[in-house]
């Protein structure tokens, strides 16, 4: 084993091009263009995901004075303060792209174990797509675009290997993700739902209802706050497409403004979820 190298994570600011590996400074170059864009999608289904209370992207972890590893995903370690996260997370994610130094890569996994993380993925997004499962003392396992990863315990929902790299994957995902937190398996239950109370209550207003309650939770769970004149339009809308394009839109858009203003044509684009068998 090398001998300890002379610095520490205090002597790092946050956006250093560097992590630490037992005192010895690792150079981290910026992401690139693919790797970029994947990470994004895979941080926002881990991070929408009902059993999820925290996740970060590239978020500094230092459980040592001479150790500080940013894995581009981390689940269930950080809090909202300053400075660099304490604990391991309980997943990590790391992307291996063109020029990957699969050596670092690797004391970077079992540092990260050791540290208490119990799974560490690697999306593979050099050659055929594919995501690397480890976990401590067991095989690694290889799941392949149209497989499943789960992370019991961690994470509520199974993830799709391609919603890690693939934004339409990612949408599909982050939106089932936050119609589970507000109580519903997919659109098709928020409909289900409003015939139920419409036929309750004798009126077809029911599924309109239905909507605009989901629409409003997807909202709130991204931190979307409404204005009144949105609010009124939303109110006064009758047309379940619509309703229905605007809770799809909810789950990735920026700003209520950008939901209310998504044309038909873009929903139809995009893969819708399925009820659950």
């Amino acid at each position: 084993m090398a001998a300890p190298g002379p610095f520490t994570a205090d002597q790092l600011r946050s956006k250093d091009p560097y992590e630490l590996s037992n005192g010895h400074a690792i150079f981290t170059p910026p992401t690139g263009q693919r790797g970029g864009s994947s990470n994004r999608a895979g941080g926002q289904v881990l991070g929408t995901d009902p059993k999820v209370e925290s996740a970060g992207i590239d978020v500094g972890v230092s459980t040592g004075p001479k150790e500080l590893r940013a894995p581009d995903i981390s689940v269930g370690n950080v809090k909202d303060e300053p400075g660099w996260a304490t604990t391991a997370p309980l997943l990590a994610v790391e992307y291996a792209d063109v020029g990957q130094n699969e050596d670092d890569l690797h004391t970077k996994m079992q540092e990260l174990f050791a540290a208490g993380t119990r799974i560490f993925w690697v999306v593979r997004l050099v050659g055929p797509r594919c995501v690397e499962v480890h976990e401590p003392k067991k095989p690694i396992r290889v799941a392949l675009p149209g497989e499943l990863l789960t992370a019991p315990g961690i994470l509520a929902n199974p993830v799709p290997v391609e919603a890690l790299y693939d934004r339409d994957a990612a949408d599909v995902a982050t939106l089932k993700n936050l119609l589970n937190r507000q109580g519903y398996e997919d659109l098709d239950a928020v409909l289900e739902t409003g015939r139920e109370e419409g036929r309750e209550e004798g009126r077809e207003e029911g599924r309109e209802e239905g909507l605009r309650d989901a629409l409003s939770g997807v909202l709130a769970a991204r931190g979307l706050e409404p204005t009144e004149a949105q609010r009124a339009r939303i109110a006064h809308e009758k047309d379940l497409h619509t309703l229905s394009r605007w809770v799809t839109a909810a789950a990735t858009a920026t700003s209520c403004a950008a939901v209310l203003a998504t044309r038909e044509s873009e929903s139809e684009s995009r893969p819708k979820t399925t009820r659950r068998k």
